[in-house]
C-alpha cells in the first residue's frame, strides 16, 4: 500500500507503544497513535514494516466513550511526545495497561491465561513527576524530543505531568547565560528541595542564575556529579524513612506511588522473618530497607558506585550486606542459600546470563519489578524454561497518561 493512501479501519486493541491496532479487510495490521480501541477512523498511511502499516488519523468517524479532551496544548502528533494517552479517560488507561501486560506475557512469554491483577492507580494523576529531563533547543528554550523524531525538539511552555514546582523552576532559569547547555534534569525531592542537573558541551560550569532556591550539579562525560551550588544530595522518603540520593543517581519520579510499589513487593515476598533475601539492581536501597524489617538477611547488589555509596549511608542495619558489582558476576560468588530475590533491572530487563545465574541458584521465589512488559515477558519465558512458573503479575501505574506499563511479577520454582 502506498504512503498517503486513505484507509478506514476499526481499532480493536492497544499496543505497547501507545498506538491502537486494527485490521484491513485483507487482514493487514494497521497501527494508529492517538486513538482508542473501539473507535473507527479514517487514516492516512505514513509507513510500512513487513505486514504492518503505520497511519495517522484524519477523521474520527466513531468515537470511544473513553475519549476525553487533553489538558495540554503540547499533546498530539508532531509535538512533545512525552504523553501519549491524554485523550483517554484515566480509568480506561488502567484497564488498557492491564490488557497490554496480559498481551505481552502471552505473545512474547507464552503465558496464556496468566493471572493479571487490576492495575493499581497512581495516587496523583497529574503533576506527579518529581524529576524530568529536558533538552536545550539552542534558542534559550527547553523542550522534549518530538514524537517519532529524536533529532527534533519541541519547546514547552507547560507540562501537566510535571510537578508544578519544577515547572516554576524551569521558568526561573536564565538559559541565555548557560552557554553550552545540552541537557538539564529538574528534580524535586521529598523535602521540597529543588535541584538541576546539567550536561554541557564542554563539561565547563556555566554562569548560574535562578530566582528560586535550588541546588545545581554538573554531570560530566563519566556521569560524575560535580557540585556547583547548594547540595550534592536529594532526600526521598518511603515508609517513614529518608533515603539519600546522590545527584545523577536514579529514583522513580512518581513519589506518590512508591509506598504502593514497596508494599506490593513485600506482599509478593510473603516473608516470615527467617528468610535470606537478595535485592538485585538495588540502587540506593529502598527495597532492602523495607525487606530488612521482615528478613533474617538481605544482600543488596548494584553496579553503580554512587548508588552503592548512598546505600551504605541509607542502610546501617547489620543484617544488610551491600555489594558493588555486576549481578552476573556477584551471583557466582555468593555462598548463602537465598529464599527469595527481588530484581529491578530497568527497561532493558535481565541479561540471559543473569537469568541463568538466578535459576542455577534455585531461588524458590523471584519478585521481578518491571518497567517494560516486553523484556519482562522475554525474561519470564527464559525463567519458565528453567522450571519457574508465573504465579501472578500486578500492574502498577507509575506514569499516568503515558503508555508505560510497570508491574511486579512473581515467579516460583
Amino acid at each position: 500500500m502506498m504512503n498517503d493512501q486513505l484507509i478506514e479501519v476499526e481499532l480493536e486493541s492497544m499496543t505497547y507503544g501507545g498506538s491502537s491496532l486494527g485490521y484491513l479487510a485483507e487482514g493487514q495490521v494497521v497501527l494508529i497513535p492517538y486513538t482508542i480501541p473501539g473507535e473507527r477512523v479514517q487514516a492516512r498511511v505514513v509507513g510500512q514494516k513487513g505486514r504492518s502499516l503505520f497511519a495517522e488519523g484524519v477523521t474520527l468517524i466513531d468515537s470511544s466513550v473513553d475519549r476525553v479532551f487533553p489538558r495540554c496544548p503540547h499533546f498530539g502528533p508532531a509535538k512533545c511526545g512525552r504523553c501519549q494517552w491524554q485523550h483517554i479517560d484515566y480509568a480506561a488507561q488502567l484497564l488498557l495497561k492491564q490488557d497490554i501486560l496480559a498481551d505481552q506475557l502471552e505473545r512474547i512469554g507464552g503465558f496464556a491465561d496468566a493471572n493479571i491483577r487490576p492495575t493499581i492507580a497512581s495516587p496523583q494523576e497529574w503533576g506527579y513527576n518529581h524529576h524530568m529531563t529536558l533538552y536545550a533547543t539552542g534558542e534559550g528554550q527547553l523542550g522534549f524530543v518530538m514524537a517519532g523524531n529524536p533529532n527534533d525538539l519541541h519547546p514547552i511552555d507547560e507540562c501537566h505531568i510535571l510537578h508544578p514546582e519544577l515547572l516554576a523552576l524551569k521558568e526561573s532559569l536564565d538559559l541565555e547565560r548557560m552557554t553550552g547547555l545540552q541537557i538539564i534534569t529538574l528534580q524535586l525531592d521529598s523535602l521540597g528541595d529543588k535541584m538541576a542537573l546539567l550536561r554541557m558541551t564542554n563539561d565547563e560550569a556555566p554562569e548560574l542564575h535562578s530566582d528560586m532556591a535550588m541546588s545545581m550539579n554538573l554531570l560530566n562525560d563519566n556521569d560524575e556529579p560535580i557540585n556547583l551550588m547548594g547540595d550534592l544530595y536529594a532526600s526521598i522518603a518511603v515508609g517513614g524513612r529518608a533515603f539519600r540520593v546522590t545527584a545523577g543517581s536514579f529514583f522513580r519520579p512518581n513519589l506518590s506511588q512508591l509506598e504502593n510499589l514497596a508494599g506490593e513487593v513485600m506482599q509478593a515476598l510473603a516473608l516470615t522473618g527467617r528468610e535470606a533475601v537478595l535485592d538485585l539492581y538495588a540502587g540506593i536501597g529502598i527495597f532492602s530497607a523495607i525487606i530488612a524489617q521482615q528478613a533474617r538477611l538481605v544482600t543488596m547488589v548494584d553496579a553503580d558506585p554512587y548508588a552503592v555509596n548512598d546505600a551504605e549511608i541509607n542502610l546501617p542495619e547489620e543484617h544488610i550486606e551491600i555489594i558493588e558489582g555486576l549481578i552476573e558476576e556477584v551471583l557466582e560468588d555468593l555462598d548463602e542459600h537465598y529464599d527469595a530475590a527481588v530484581v529491578d533491572p530497568g527497561e532493558d530487563g535481565l541479561s540471559a546470563a543473569a537469568v541463568d545465574a538466578l535459576a542455577e541458584r534455585r531461588i524458590p521465589r523471584i519478585v521481578y519489578v518491571s518497567s517494560n512488559p516486553s523484556t519482562l515477558s522475554r525474561d519470564g519465558k527464559r525463567l519458565a524454561s528453567k522450571g519457574y512458573h508465573l504465579k501472578y503479575a500486578q500492574p502498577i501505574d507509575l506514569a499516568p497518561h503515558t503508555f508505560a506499563v510497570d508491574s511486579i511479577a512473581v515467579f516460583e520454582a
